[in-house]
């Protein structure tokens, strides 16, 4: 087992695979023959993810440039048409998106970014016209619809939730998460690769949901009495619904304190009020969340706590992005 005391081996480009929009990586496919190239995802996520791009209107036979469409009648069920011409697309989007989430799912993806508020990508929020012309902000597009149906433990975003500090930390997290959860499958599922699985991700769940972390610990716990299957799946539903849900400061703040107790008793005086002051500042808003981690980091080189010292909780992804450093 690594401990970070020694080096956590390094991810490479090219391991962690996320799909993305193509529009959003600056390829010129939408509907006026632009493009909407974001910043955060070309300059910073660019460094640790191969993107698989996608842009289904025009895998379907839409040109560039093109008429726009949108989204007509119920938001459960609704058409995709032409908006000036009313041409119907809805038959090919959703034969393509059923066949098109099949494919990917044979190209081992960790994540998956789309374009908001698009007809075909959007995952949140998207309009949706009645009949009589009246718009509804609640809809799905329908290519977004099919691939979290197909694929619901993959993690998915829009990339204008990114801009939120805690949704884009959440995303990341859950990226990572899901490679770690792939690589222990296709290495060749053992009770033993859960456990540890689990055991190392356990302040990172509790994060989450600390219910969720009790019960899967019984789960893990009894393992040997499931099925191998009933277990992977089992699991599987309970771990990825639980860090679904972003955390929050009463929720760290709490894994911090858990964290001190393992091994406070081999801290002076001076070193508890430290980090006690560093949670506390951070309880306030006062400094971000690097602040105490960090702090906990240096005790652990020196303390060398092998538990502590291996849960991904203070290292759930590359200090490069700089996600733990908002206030």
């Amino acid at each position: 087992m690594t401990s970070i005391n020694e080096e956590e081996p390094e991810i490479v480009k090219g391991q962690i695979r996320v799909g993305i929009s193509s529009c959003l990586l600056g390829k010129k496919v939408r509907y006026n023959g632009g493009h909407k190239e974001n910043d955060y995802i070309t300059n910073v996520l660019d460094d640790f993810f191969t993107w698989v791009s996608v842009c289904p209107e025009v895998e379907i036979g839409m040109g560039t440039p093109r008429e726009a469409v949108r989204l007509v009648g119920s938001p459960d069920q609704p058409r995709m048409v032409g908006t000036n011409t009313g041409t119907e697309w809805t038959d090919k989007i959703n034969t393509y998106s059923i066949a098109k989430t099949e494919k990917l799912k044979t190209l081992n993806l960790h994540g998956y970014i789309l374009k908001n508020r698009s007809p075909s990508c959007g995952l949140f929020r998207v309009k949706v016209y009645t009949e009589t012309g009246m718009p509804l902000n609640n809809g799905a597009g329908l290519f977004a619809r099919a691939l979290s149906e197909g694929m619901p433990y993959l993690p998915i975003e829009e990339e204008g939730r990114l801009n939120d500090a805690r949704l884009r930390e959440n995303f990341i997290i859950r990226v990572f998460c899901y490679y770690r959860w792939q690589e222990l499958i296709s290495s060749g599922f053992t009770i033993r690769k859960l456990v540890e699985f689990h055991s190392r991700h356990k302040f990172l769940i509790m994060s989450h949901n600390e219910t969720a972390m009790r019960e899967l610990g019984k789960l893990v716990a009894q393992g040997k009495s499931y099925p191998e299957f009933e277990l992977i799946q089992n699991y599987r539903d309970r771990f990825f619904n639980a860090i679904k849900r972003p955390s929050t400061r009463n929720r760290h703040v709490n894994v911090l304190q858990h964290i001190m107790g393992f091994f406070k008793s081999k801290l002076s005086p001076q070193d508890k009020i430290e980090l006690l002051t560093a949670i506390g500042d951070y309880q306030n808003e006062l400094v971000p969340l690097i602040v105490p981690i960090t702090l906990f980091r240096h005790y652990l080189r020196l303390i060398k706590h092998d538990y502590i010292g291996n849960q991904y909780y203070l290292n759930p992804h590359p200090k490069e992005l700089m996600l733990l450093n908002h206030v």
